[in-house]
């Protein structure tokens, strides 16, 4: 099947997917029907022969219109289809589509009817194509147009014998073009356009009519020419050696005409060209090969495309089946130490309700006691008067007790309702005393050597004490020189203890100055020149060269610009990421180090896509970010030497400025 296109027309490359594709569903246009509502019962698989061969008798005998007309056909089982009028070739292929189908929507009622179409199709009716004009012009078949014969391209009709008159300004005038183009419109030889040719006099009497450049086109010219012929106002009569000449004569333009030197060949040189009619039908063989060609590779290109994207979320889901199942093992670990920690939480606070409860108990047995021996003092008041006032004296203690015991039940409430507060400071502080004694271990290296010492000096010394020989003068003295040691180690150790604190404060006022000189200094450092070895640098900043440098190599110099610019604010905007932090620890000196991963995805995608200066430059500046401001993930400022490629030193930093302060007083001197 051909496509309707005109010879002059071109595919754009937005145009050629859809034109595709709409050439293929017309195509393969029948491979789909709509429900037939006609019936409501359907017959079984077995059957479907059967009815097969009744349908197809039903075919034979008329029963069914098929045929449209000599070219066209219609499906009769699918009445409410919206194409309804198909070519042999077209209906051939919906019959046998839909009788071959094996879908489940398809009933076998509908299968048998299509399958008996194909057959009575192949068998009864007489294959036909498209109509000839669809393929090949109506001229070539023309016995009075030769092939070898050059036509001005596109069809261009000339009009002579146009009537003028001459106007007050002494110029002719005559008909209009639109008049003339309605004129033959009504005709039915359908040109868009007619143009009156004029010169310096005004109207020439002559005209050039222009019709499509497809086929229909130059069928539609040839037509306007033989209706002048017939009527003896052709071509050939215009230049007869006749006496009197009346009426409009026209022809369609060929290359006598073209080449003519007059205001006729003059236009027709200037808005066409002359061919032959082969040459144009190769012409369009030639484009729509190019076409067909242009399709089929574009095909391939989108279905690789289109593998590539499976590939990708084939790769994309199993990465996200093995980061859910790493999610779900995180989450039952969690959950189970989170039930550790409550478990062992709920089990503390039940024992020490129970201990309050012990103590409750205690003090209602004390203040019953108590009450006891007030009703015993009582019964003992009546014997005498001393006995009388020590019984005063004890109800009044007893009573202050029970004052006592009363406030103390109270206190023992409060203290039940801060039960939860204090244990989640006992936590806290469980903690902050964990940390203190991972940073104080280092500090008790040197006195628990001390101590070593001691006790190594303390257990010689005891042995010495354990000699039998009392008298022995030497071993005296030894035991007076080991204890002196002792006492000058034990001093070293209070000295040394003393030092350490004393420095520690020292250590951290001195941090406190060199930070805030430092940041002064930084201040100052601002306003001065950009030039120099020792300059600030904005840590984790992203340089740009590398991404222009690259942008560059495929566009020009304003394109890449732009394209440097909305990438490398794609690129800040990972870096300020926090949950993307494409690092691994190794040991390292036996310390722990962090370095950028070899496998992260998109800094391997990067340097793949723009090279190893734009890799570089993302990790530098992630790295300056890992290493100054990990948490915060923005830039800082800080006091670089720039020569030496490190951090620069309070002293270096203090050199520079005092040298940008002499110069400027140099510069003030003179």
């Amino acid at each position: 099947m051909q496509w309707a296109r005109n010879p002059s027309q071109q595919f754009s490359l937005r145009e050629l997917p859809f034109f595709f594709l709409g050439s293929v569903i017309i195509s393969l246009g029948g491979t789909l029907m709509a429900h037939s509502s006609e019936e409501d019962t359907d017959i079984s698989d077995s059957e479907i022969t059967e009815y097969e061969d009744k349908s197809y008798e039903e075919l034979k005998n008329g029963s069914r219109d098929v045929k449209i007309s000599n070219e066209t056909f219609t499906c009769p089982y699918c009445p409410k289809k919206r194409k309804r009028d198909y070519l042999y070739k077209e209906l051939l292929q919906h019959a046998s589509g839909v009788g071959q189908s094996s879908s489940q929507k398809r009933r076998a009622r509908d299968r048998a009817n299509h399958l008996a179409l194909a057959k009575y199709l192949e068998k009864d009716v007489m294959a036909v194509d498209a109509p000839k004009t669809d393929s090949k012009p109506a001229a070539e078949s023309d016995p009075s147009v030769n092939s070898d014969e050059q036509f001005v391209w596109p069809w261009i009709g000339i009009v002579v014998n146009i009537p003028t008159s001459r106007s007050g300004d002494g110029r002719y005038v005559g008909q209009s073009g639109s008049k003339l183009r309605d004129e033959y419109r009504s005709r039915g030889f359908n040109p868009f356009r007619v143009t009156p040719l004029w010169n310096f006099r005004g109207h020439s009497g002559t005209a050039i009519v222009e019709f499509n450049k497809d086929w229909p086109g130059l069928d539609n010219a040839l037509a306007f020419e033989k209706a002048y012929a017939l009527d003896h106002h052709g071509k050939k009569d215009w230049f007869a050696n006749s006496e009197q000449k009346s009426g409009l004569y026209a022809w369609v333009a060929r290359a006598d005409d073209y080449y003519m030197n007059n205001i006729i060949g003059e236009n027709l040189r200037k808005r066409a060209d002359v061919k032959t009619i082969p040459e144009l039908m190769e012409e369009e063989a030639r484009r729509q090969d190019k076409l067909v060609s242009n399709l089929t590779n574009l095909i391939q290109i989108k279905n690789k495309y289109l593998k590539e994207i499976e590939v990708r979320c084939n790769e994309t889901t199993h990465n996200m089946d093995l980061a859910m199942a790493e999610k779900d093992n995180l989450i039952q670990a969690y959950n189970e130490e989170m039930k550790k920690i409550q478990s062992s939480a709920r089990d503390h606070f039940q024992r020490i309700f129970n201990d309050h409860e012990k103590l409750k108990l205690q003090l209602d047995s004390q203040q019953k006691e108590l009450e006891l021996r007030k009703v015993m003092l009582e019964k003992r008041e009546a014997h005498n008067e001393s006995e009388r006032k020590k019984l005063a004296e004890d109800i009044e203690e007893n009573a202050m007790k029970n004052s006592s015991l009363q406030m103390a039940a109270l206190e023992q409430k409060k203290a039940d309702e801060n039960v939860m507060k204090l244990a989640e400071d006992q936590k806290r502080q469980k903690e902050q005393l964990h940390a203190k004694i991972i940073q104080l271990e280092n500090q008790l290296d040197m006195k628990q050597k001390l101590e070593l010492e001691i006790q190594q000096l303390k257990g010689s010394l005891n042995v010495l004490k354990h000699i039998e020989d009392d008298e022995d003068a030497e071993v005296l003295k030894k035991v007076d020189g080991l204890q002196m040691d002792l006492r000058d180690k034990e001093q070293s150790l209070q000295d040394l203890d003393e030092l350490n604190q004393t420095l520690i404060i020292k250590e951290r006022q001195s941090n406190d100055e060199l930070q805030e000189a430092r940041k002064e200094l930084v201040e100052s450092i601002k306003e001065l020149s950009s030039h120099g070895n020792i300059r600030l640098k904005r840590m984790g900043e992203l340089d740009t060269r590398p991404f222009l440098e690259a942008m560059k190599k495929r566009y020009n110099e304003e394109e890449a610009e732009e394209r440097t610019s909305v990438l490398c604010s794609l690129w800040e905007e990972y870096l300020k990421d926090p949950d993307w932090h494409p690092f691994k620890v190794i040991m390292l000196d036996g310390k722990e180090k962090e370095i950028i991963k070899d496998d992260d995805e998109k800094l391997n995608g990067l340097k793949k896509e723009l090279g190893q200066g734009a890799y570089k430059a993302v990790v530098t500046a992630l790295s300056e970010i890992n290493e100054y401001n990990p948490s915060g993930r923005y830039l800082t400022s800080e006091l670089w030497n720039y020569k030496q490629g490190r951090r620069a030193t309070l002293k270096e930093g203090v050199q520079c400025l005092l040298g940008h302060w002499k110069a400027l007083k140099r510069k003030r001197g003179m």
